[in-house]
């Protein structure tokens, strides 16, 4: 989570305040009073634990954790069982960095608004969840399932599709260094509600949006893109031929 918009959270909460982290085990919002996740409290900040371990993450949330044990409740979110709280119990949700990972988002964002007055999501944008460089032959991370894009008080998602880890449908490990911390993520403040949907897309439909995006952001070379057409063609026809060659022998 950003760092100012931790800060926004905390102003904003009363001391009253009864707060959700939902999918806080990797680095946990430390104001919440309840935290919801798979992963259980023991390994709690896992992330300062392995890769972070030589330059640890700041914490979040105040450096106090307010949840416990007993308040750390280990559950699939995605699972269709409604969450264990009443309508509207929690004044505040944050779900930061969760989104993205989960196989169903929709549902957690459908409890989110069940349970939540208000609440504050991150996930991370799409420009770079688009760029190659972060693993080696991967687009955006490899554990990511989706594509975001929140504008408004709307999130979108798309099935993070296998042709964006090929080179033409993303963008360069130039492009990421560039990017600036708020612009490697984006979020919503919701207040009472906020709208939610998915994208799904067939056939050409799903190269054309990939292609589309990268066009917008940084458009490849008409030159390239020729190569590439020429290759993929000599390709088809090496696979034909060597088709026809197997049928005769066989």
């Amino acid at each position: 989570m950003l760092a100012q918009n931790s800060q926004r959270i905390l102003e904003r909460l009363e001391p009253t305040d009864l707060v959700l982290d939902i999918g806080g085990w990797g680095h946990p919002f430390n104001r919440a009073d309840y935290v919801l996740d798979l992963e259980p409290y023991e390994t709690r900040g896992y992330y300062n634990r392995t890769f972070a371990r030589n330059n640890p993450i700041p914490p979040i949330g105040g450096v106090v954790e307010h949840f416990s044990r007993e308040t750390w409740i280990q559950r699939d979110i995605c699972d269709k069982t409604p969450y264990p709280f009443a309508d509207k119990q929690f004044d505040f949700v944050t779900c930061s960095h969760t989104l993205e990972d989960v196989r169903d988002p929709l549902w957690v964002c459908a409890e989110m608004i069940r349970i939540g007055k208000a609440g504050y999501i991150e996930v991370p944008s799409r420009i770079w969840e688009s760029c190659r460089g972060m693993e080696p032959g991967i687009t955006g991370l490899s554990h990511h399932r989706w594509l975001i894009e929140i504008a408004g008080n709307s999130v979108r998602f798309l099935s993070k599709l296998h042709r964006i880890h090929n080179w033409r449908y993303s963008l360069p490990k130039s492009v990421l260094r560039g990017l600036s911390e708020t612009e490697s993520v984006q979020w919503l403040f919701w207040q009472d509600s906020f709208e939610y949907s998915e994208v799904v897309l067939h056939g050409d439909a799903q190269l054309q949006e990939l292609d589309s995006f990268v066009q917008r952001n940084r458009p490849h070379s008409r030159a390239l893109l020729a190569v590439d057409d020429c290759l993929h063609s000599a390709r088809s026809l090496f696979d034909r031929a060597g088709n026809k060659l197997r049928r005769a022998f066989a």
